[in-house]
């Protein structure tokens, strides 16, 4: 299994961000070809010492880096990725990585 972890700092505007991620990125993101599972935070983002720099977290679940790859080269990934500037008005991180059990 592998992730992209996508990570949003606090937007200018709360309220805009989350009418547009919810209603417009997400399902652009959810046709991603080889997303095995989509998930986002709850509440606020925070650190053990307190609140966090972001707004939310997303974990996309695919079955290896390969496949982040293909998802983020294909047409839906394309639109998924322009999107980003519409919205992310606070900056975003992004990670993609292997995961394996320990």
């Amino acid at each position: 299994m592998a992730q992209l972890v996508v990570m949003y700092r606090a937007p200018k505007d709360p309220a805009a961000f989350d009418r547009h991620y919810f209603e417009t990125h997400v399902p652009l993101a959810k046709r991603t070809p080889g997303l095995r599972k989509y998930e986002v935070s709850q509440g606020p983002v925070t650190t053990p010492a307190g609140p966090s720099a972001y707004h939310l977290v997303a974990l996309l679940h695919y079955d290896d880096v390969a496949a982040i790859q293909k998802a983020l080269a294909s047409a839906e990934g394309q639109a998924a990725v322009a999107d980003l500037q519409g919205f992310a008005t606070g900056g975003v991180d992004i990670l993609v990585f292997d995961t394996r059990a320990v």
